[in-house]
């Protein structure tokens, strides 16, 4: 029996559709937008324990650029995963910052926006995320990035890096100083020996310390930022103190102003690290299969 559709019903279908791809809080990274892209195989870091975490599909000009999984209560990432593009390391500053939609609303657009230029407009949905006020009068704190502008090439790329909801408090002397100096250290080592595709998963652990505003705690403040790389097609031929970091290797360091230097680690050490100090499981794992291909 062949079945007909109406020209309504093709436009129900599209619709449909169409609202479906501008979803940006997903209910998983595997869905029609690309998102998984943005992960080693497709597959995000395992093992997280809470119910109230929000999978965000980074879109900026209608494109998915990275992901992030938010907690709308503590307002800020609890990571951000990317794929690294080699770049120069120039960092970007002109650009507006932005928020999640999706976050306050399933009925608002799928890609970040520029905040509304009146604070009194950030009330409609500062409940779900930071906000720019929640930034403007502490000074001790940079707008710390999990996914940087410094590890994208393309314009457009590096300019959805600037969304708060890939922000997190850092202090200043550990933002500036041994967490700048890590990022531009992986972006020359994936730079000059990773051949294929590398992908980075950049985090955070919480202690109970907050940015507070009008009484209210607002934003969490990372105690502890950890990240991982992952490129599995790598330069064998590289000196051997770069290439026993291959193809898989993570790092954490204390968002302090002291004792703030960077440890490198093989993952397996940093899973076991974050395991005593985030709300996962015991089958915590940061990439798929450790980033072993078969």
């Amino acid at each position: 029996m062949r079945h007909t559709f109406s020209p309504l019903s093709h436009f129900v279908l599209w619709a449909v559709l169409i609202l479906y791809v501008q979803a940006a809080v997903v209910d998983d990274f595997n869905h029609i937008e690309r998102c998984k892209d943005s992960l080693y195989m497709g597959t995000p870091p395992r093992g997280y324990l809470s119910n109230s975490l929000k999978k965000i599909c980074q879109r900026y000009e209608d494109q998915p650029r990275f992901i992030t999984l938010y907690d709308p209560q503590k307002h800020i990432p609890i990571y951000s995963a990317y794929t690294f593009k080699k770049s120069d390391g120039e960092k970007r500053v002109d650009f507006p910052w932005m928020f999640e939609p999706q976050l306050a609303s399933d009925k608002a657009s799928g890609n970040m926006e520029p905040f509304p230029q009146s604070s009194l407009m950030h009330k409609n949905f500062e409940d779900t995320q930071a906000v720019l006020d929640d930034y403007a009068d502490v000074v001790q704190y940079e707008r710390g990035q999990l996914s940087p502008d410094q590890h994208q090439a393309d314009p457009m790329d590096k300019a959805a890096t600037y969304t708060l909801t890939n922000v997190v408090p850092q202090i200043k002397e550990f933002s500036v100083g041994p967490w700048a100096a890590h990022e531009q250290l992986i972006r020359k080592r994936l730079n000059n020996y990773c051949r294929g595709k590398s992908y980075i998963i950049t985090g955070v652990t919480t202690s109970g310390n907050t940015i507070r505003r009008d009484n209210l705690d607002r934003v969490a403040i990372p105690e502890y930022m950890w990240t991982a790389y992952c490129c599995t097609d790598y330069d064998h031929n590289a000196p051997y103190s770069e290439r026993y970091k291959f193809p898989v290797f993570g790092a954490y360091g204390l968002n302090d102003r002291i004792n703030n230097n960077i440890v490198e680690v093989p993952v397996k050490s940093l899973e076991k690290f974050l395991r005593l100090r985030m709300n996962v499981d015991k089958n915590f794992q940061i990439f798929y299969k450790d980033c072993v291909s078969d």
